[in-house]
């Protein structure tokens, strides 16, 4: 079994549901859904009173391990906002 990445380990401890916090020093909400069997993660944010959103799926199989399809933007900067987006307590 392969090992989680940083970012598998971060998206871990996010809750599923709607919970707000901080990325780059401004306010975001975002909603994080997990399939039952666990094989999908899905995660949409977006920036309070601005326009910037990170939207993606994540999708845990057997013969490739994980495969992250972003929604119409970078890879890099949906690693960035899970890796350092900061959910308020």
């Amino acid at each position: 079994m392969k090992s989680p990445t940083a970012f598998e380990e971060a998206l871990a401890q996010l809750n599923d549901g709607h919970q707000e916090g901080d990325f780059n020093a401004r306010r975001w909400g975002a909603t994080v859904h997990r399939s039952k069997d666990g094989r999908r993660v899905w995660l949409l944010a977006e920036q309070l009173g601005g326009r910037e959103i990170v939207s993606f799926n994540l999708y845990h199989t057997n013969d490739s391990g994980s495969v992250l399809m972003p929604c119409e933007m970078s890879s890099e900067k949906i690693v960035e906002f899970v890796l350092h987006f900061r959910p308020d307590a």
